[in-house]
């Protein structure tokens, strides 16, 4: 496999070339919605093109007589569409697929783009201001993979189609043993109880001097691994966004996407202590299995996973961090 690597200038992030013949296209991610691509998709399509309208991304003018026009829809559920344009008109369709709007994101850089610009896919390697790394398709690359600056900081929108997803495993549960570990457990807990819940800044400190006042309090801990967020992206060049995720649904609705109902779950799949929880919006096809997941229930699913980088939500990030 050859792999260029493309610097176009020294603020850009890193950008990984892919050919058409390593790139894995959208037939999995269509099949997510219909068992008949073939009549459904290019009917969705067309349909589509009536009521089109062109995403900004971070550019605030959005020109017809770009070499490529990204079309989309003010849906919650909706098709991006690619075509070529020439002399400002349509000359032919580039590219297709289906996208998860969504309200939750994280302040992320843009350590790497892994892209085909022959069909304008591309996945992107993301770092979380507390480091953690994520890896998303690029829902509007078309429309932004000019204006990418590497070292800058973008809030970026998360969400995810699911190709599966299922109340996660109750009976996964793993018991803690050792008296220091137990120790440490104990205390953390009683420590931030006793701070309503806020970690304090000599925590360390507090958690050497911590005593257990009774003999169960050093009894074994048992952890439900079933009750964990975890998050899991792939191991193949470009198809990183194809990722596994463990966590909990705090919030459920319903709405359509080509008259399919589509449940909507807004799941977080890592939490972790001074770090801001990375929530995404999932959208699954409601069937019985997923109309029967609820709020507050912990959930495992293998999804696609999606980044979109507006620049109206880089000036409300900004706002928010004055606010904070």
């Amino acid at each position: 496999m050859t792999i260029n690597y493309q610097y176009k200038n020294v603020q850009s992030p890193t950008k990984i070339t892919m050919t058409d013949e390593q790139s894995a296209g959208h037939a999995d991610h269509w099949r997510i919605l219909t068992d008949d691509m073939s009549h459904d998709v290019p009917e969705w399509l067309q349909k589509m093109i009536e009521k089109a309208a062109m995403p900004k991304g971070l550019n605030s003018n959005v020109s017809a007589q770009d070499s490529c026009l990204l079309l989309s829809e003010n849906q919650p559920c909706h098709i991006n569409q690619v075509l070529a344009m020439k002399n400002g008109k349509p000359e032919c369709f580039i590219n297709a697929y289906p996208c998860v709007d969504s309200p939750y994101g994280l302040n992320c850089k843009i350590e790497r783009i892994i892209a085909n610009d022959n069909s304008h896919d591309a996945v992107l390697r993301l770092r979380t201001a507390d480091g953690s790394i994520i890896y998303a398709f690029d829902q509007l690359y078309t429309t932004n993979r000019h204006l990418y600056q590497r070292d800058t900081s973008y809030f970026v929108n998360f969400s995810a189609w699911a190709h599966e997803i299922k109340l996660s495993e109750q009976n996964e549960v793993i018991m803690v043993e050792d008296q220091e570990a137990i120790r440490y457990h104990r205390a953390f807990n009683d420590i931030v109880a006793a701070n309503d819940g806020k970690i304090p800044d000599d925590l360390q400190e507090q958690i050497k001097e911590w005593k257990p006042e009774t003999k169960a309090q050093m009894a074994p801990v048992e952890i439900n691994l079933g009750h964990m967020c975890a998050y899991l992206f792939g191991d193949t060049l470009g198809q990183e966004d194809e990722a596994w995720c463990q966590g909990q649904v705090l919030g459920k609705q319903e709405t359509t996407f080509n008259d399919k109902s589509i449940m909507l779950f807004d799941e977080v799949i890592l939490r972790e202590q001074d770090a801001d929880s990375f929530v995404i919006r999932i959208g699954a096809l409601n069937t019985p299995e997923t109309a029967f997941i609820k709020v507050h229930d912990y959930v495992q699913a293998n999804v696609w996973l999606q980044a979109a980088i507006y620049k109206e939500n880089q000036q409300s990030a900004a706002q928010r961090s004055k606010a904070s």
